[in-house]
C-alpha cells in the first residue's frame, strides 16, 4: 500500500486495523481519537504498576503538539496512535475469527490476518465491551531533527549505498528528550505485545526502521525482548539528599568538593553583582503576559542560532489552559526591575511536593556573565530543594553540567531496521559503541563533583 493512504492528520479516524498475537491492533491519526477516560485509566494503571509518569505523555500534551502543527506533517511528524485491545467476541463469533467491526470494511479476517485500511471517513469507536490493553504514539519521519539521540551516520550510510533511510518510525515525545515511559500497556505481556505491533506497522508502511527513543526500563525489557538492538546514552540528573533532603542550598554545597562549592559561588555571584534578582511563578499564578515575556526569550534562543523555534506560542497557551500545575516559571530582573530572561521548568505532577523537575527551555535578551547557569540550574535547584523535590533532570547532553552536580545518568532507546545488513552492521556498531561508552561513564565517576563519603 501506498504510504499517502496513511496520512489522514484532520478526522480523527481509524486508519489501520489487523489482529496479531491475540489482541485487535487499532491505528488512528489524531490523538483525541482516543476517549479521555481511556487515556486516563491506562495512565492510572500504569501509575499502579509504579511507572512514574510526566507530563509529556499525555493526551494533553501530546494533542497541544498535534493540533498547533508543532509536530504535524508538515513538519514532519505524522502521527500514528497505536493501540491494542482485547475484544470481547459475541457469542455466536465462530473461534478465530475476527468481528466484522473490526476491518473497517465489513470483511472479516482471520486472526493474524494482513492489515486492513478503513474505507469510511466517519470517526470510528470500538465497543465499550472491548478492554484497551496499551497505547503509544509512533511518528512518520522524513528527517531526525527533534530528536536527541542521533542516527544521521546510520541514514548517510544508508545514502552512501543508494538505499533510503526516510522515512522513519520514531516511538518518542518529539522535540522533548526526558526520559519515562512510551508504551503504556496494562501489563508487561500487553507491552510486548505492542512492541510486536509497532514491528509490524513499520513492515506495512514500508519503513526503514522504527526507534523507540528515551524509553523507560520496563519499555527496554519488552524491546529486548522482542529482539530490538538497544543503544544508551548518557544525561545528566541531580538527586536530592535520600530522607529528608537538603535543608537548603548551602547543606547541598557542602556536600560537593571545595573547587566545585567555590565555582558556583563565584557564579552566583556575579549573577547578583551584576543586580539580576529572580521570582518564580507556578499554575495559575503564570500569567499570559508571564507566558509572553517566556516566548520571547525562548524565541530569542533559536533566532540567535539561525534557527526557527520547534514551538510555537499557541502550543504554550494549550498547555497553560490543558495543564497549568506541572509548568514553573523563572523570570530575571535587571536592576532597573525590567525582565531580562526566563526558565520554564515542568514538574512531574500538580501536587505541592512533586518526585521530579526537569529543565526545558530558556532565553534572555540581556546578557548578564553566569545568568544561563543560574537561571537554569541554581534557581530550579534552590526551588526543588525548598519543595523536596527528589530529582531535577537537566537535559541532553552537556558534561558542563557535572560541575553544578547533575551527575551521569545512563538512557536507553531501542532500534529496529528492515534491512538485514543494515541491522547487522548496526548491531556491531552499537557493541562497540557500548563499550566506548562504558569507558565513558567510568571517566565521567572519576571526576564526580561530590566529597568523598558525601
Amino acid at each position: 500500500m501506498n504510504q499517502q493512504e496513511w496520512v489522514l492528520p484532520t478526522t480523527g479516524k481509524e486508519v489501520l486495523s489487523w489482529v496479531q498475537n491475540d489482541y485487535v491492533i487499532r491505528v488512528f491519526d489524531r490523538i483525541d481519537a482516543l476517549p479521555p477516560d481511556l487515556w486516563a485509566a491506562l495512565l492510572a494503571t500504569e501509575a499502579q504498576q509504579g511507572r512514574s509518569g510526566t507530563p509529556f505523555v499525555t493526551p494533553d500534551y501530546l494533542a497541544a503538539l498535534q493540533n498547533t502543527g508543532c509536530a504535524s506533517p508538515e513538519t514532519g511528524w505524522t502521527l500514528h496512535l497505536v493501540t491494542l485491545w482485547r475484544p470481547a467476541a459475541p457469542s455466536n463469533q465462530p473461534t478465530g475469527e475476527v468481528p466484522a467491526y473490526l476491518t473497517g470494511n465489513g470483511s472479516a479476517q482471520p486472526f493474524g490476518g494482513e492489515p486492513a485500511a478503513r474505507t469510511s471517513d466517519a470517526p470510528a469507536h470500538p465497543p465499550a465491551s472491548d478492554q484497551l490493553c496499551a497505547a503509544c504514539v509512533m511518528y512518520v519521519k522524513p528527517h531526525s531533527y527533534g530528536e536527541y539521540v542521533f542516527d544521521w551516520a546510520w541514514a548517510d550510510a544508508y545514502q552512501r549505498h543508494g538505499l533510503d533511510y526516510y522515512p522513519k518510525g520514531v516511538v518518542a515525545v518529539p522535540f522533548t528528550p526526558v526520559p519515562g515511559p512510551r508504551l503504556l500497556a496494562v501489563g508487561p505481556s500487553a507491552r510486548l505485545a505492542l512492541v510486536h505491533a509497532l514491528v509490524r506497522l513499520s513492515e506495512q508502511l514500508h519503513l526503514s526502521s522504527l526507534h523507540l527513543l528515551f524509553a523507560a526500563e520496563q519499555d527496554i525489557a519488552a524491546c529486548r525482548a522482542a529482539g530490538l538492538l538497544l543503544r544508551q546514552t548518557v544525561q545528566f540528573h541531580w538527586q536530592n539528599r535520600p530522607g529528608p533532603g537538603y535543608a537548603d542550598f548551602d547543606d547541598f554545597l557542602a556536600t560537593l568538593k571545595q573547587d566545585k562549592r567555590k565555582k558556583i559561588r563565584q557564579e552566583r555571584r556575579k549573577v547578583m553583582d551584576a543586580g539580576v534578582r529572580f521570582e518564580w511563578r507556578r499554575g495559575a499564578d503564570i500569567q499570559a503576559g508571564d507566558w509572553d515575556f517566556f516566548y520571547r526569550c525562548y524565541e530569542r534562543t533559536y533566532l540567535e542560532h539561525g534557527n526557527r523555534p520547534y514551538l510555537s506560542r499557541d502550543f504554550f497557551a494549550r498547555l497553560q489552559d490543558s495543564q497549568p500545575g506541572q509548568w514553573l516559571l523563572f523570570i530575571a530582573r535587571n536592576a532597573a526591575g525590567e525582565r531580562i530572561a526566563a526558565s520554564l521548568i515542568a514538574l512531574s505532577d500538580e501536587s505541592d511536593q512533586p518526585e521530579a523537575a526537569y529543565g526545558r527551555y530558556w532565553g534572555a535578551l540581556e546578557r548578564v556573565d553566569c545568568l544561563h547557569f543560574e537561571a537554569c540550574y541554581y534557581q530550579p535547584l534552590a526551588w526543588c530543594i525548598a519543595q523536596g523535590v527528589q530529582r531535577f533532570e537537566g537535559g541532553a547532553q552537556g558534561e558542563h553540567k557535572m560541575a553544578r552536580a547533575l551527575l551521569p545518568v545512563t538512557t536507553w532507546s531501542a532500534h529496529w531496521l528492515a534491512h538485514p545488513a543494515f541491522s547487522d552492521a548496526v548491531e556491531r556498531y552499537l557493541e562497540q559503541e557500548d563499550e566506548q561508552m562504558g569507558l565513558y561513564l567510568e571517566q565521567l565517576e572519576n571526576r564526580s563533583p561530590l566529597r568523598s563519603g558525601a
